[in-house]
């Protein structure tokens, strides 16, 4: 089991101290290092070179779309993940833009923090519940036009309920207590439904966001 190596950069710091006790209980998770700025995050991963960046957007000296901007200039390999308290679509393609494979919220409960960590670990993209509505909802539509009609088809029955309630904006939990399974089983489903609908890496969701006029091209 390869170990992923994580550096965590927040300026709080009781913020940092929740999110390492959280992924030390998981054995295929470190922490490597702690930044309290943007800078610093920048400095730090050039120096312990992990695997996943854990990055908060508003940090004094450097802000966190910019710190990701100099991560991945500096280290492309090296995978970057948001958690922040903006829970907002155009922050989600603004953290996007800047090179960032995930978003999460810090009110998302904490399996999707892990869930997120080893689906950019995995070369996915990690869309939280806010995000994925609205790519969701947009696919769908598309659907009853005429258009995705194969990869819609390509979805089992299961895939298919799990993308409704997507679509409705219901979180993994919700999800898992309406149709009586578990999280890490809608979470599964979820990486399932984006992979065979192209919506698992960082182009197809660039070309959702300019498509929706969220980015430019």
């Amino acid at each position: 089991m390869k170990v992923v190596r994580v550096l965590l950069a927040d300026d709080h710091a009781i913020v940092r101290a929740g999110v390492r006790m959280l992924l030390e209980t998981e054995p295929d998770l470190e922490i490597v290092g702690e930044a309290e700025n943007g800078r610093e995050a920048v400095e730090m991963a050039n120096e312990l070179q992990p695997d996943i960046v854990v990055m908060d957007i508003s940090m004094p000296e450097m802000d966190g779309f910019e710190a990701t901007k100099h991560v991945k200039a500096s280290l492309p390999e090296c995978e970057v993940l948001v958690l922040t308290m903006h829970d907002n679509e155009q922050y989600f393609f603004q953290a996007l833009n800047a090179g960032a494979s995930g978003y999460v919220p810090k009110k998302a409960a904490p399996v999707a923090l892990v869930s997120a960590i080893r689906a950019v670990r995995d070369g996915g993209v990690y869309l939280h519940p806010t995000v994925a509505r609205s790519v969701v909802g947009d696919y769908l539509r598309r659907v009853e036009e005429g258009g995705e009609r194969e990869s819609y088809d390509g979805l089992t029955e299961r895939e298919r309920e799990v993308l409704t309630l997507i679509a409705e904006g219901d979180t993994s939990r919700e999800i898992a207590l309406a149709l009586n399974i578990s999280v890490k089983t809608v979470e599964s489903h979820r990486a399932n439904i984006m992979e065979k609908l192209n919506l698992h890496n960082r182009i197809d969701l660039t070309r959702y966001a300019i498509r929706m006029g969220l980015i430019e091209p």
